[in-house]
């Protein structure tokens, strides 16, 4: 039999009904579950550090997509030498 639970009114007083506890309540809980929310949740409240707000957005790169047979790293446009 699962636990019964009151039902409050919206003044916030006990009312005479009672209605079973749904039974996901009474699942046991898993401690490595638990561990890796928590951890997933955390991730969320991490803190930005860098030099600056635009740090790695200062360069043109861009990548040349796919036919050209090299790998799809963004490339700075221009040439080797400073003439270029």
């Amino acid at each position: 039999a699962r636990p019964v639970v009151t039902v409050y009114s919206t003044a916030g007083e006990p009312s005479s009904t009672t209605v079973p506890l749904p039974g996901v309540f009474t699942t046991p809980l898993r401690p490595d579950l638990t561990a890796s929310i928590h951890a997933l949740l955390n991730m969320n409240n991490r803190q930005a550090y860098a030099v600056s707000r635009d740090a790695g957005m200062q360069s043109s790169a861009e990548s040349w997509g796919t036919g050209r047979a090299v790998s799809r790293i963004p490339r700075v446009p221009g040439g080797g030498t400073h003439r270029s």
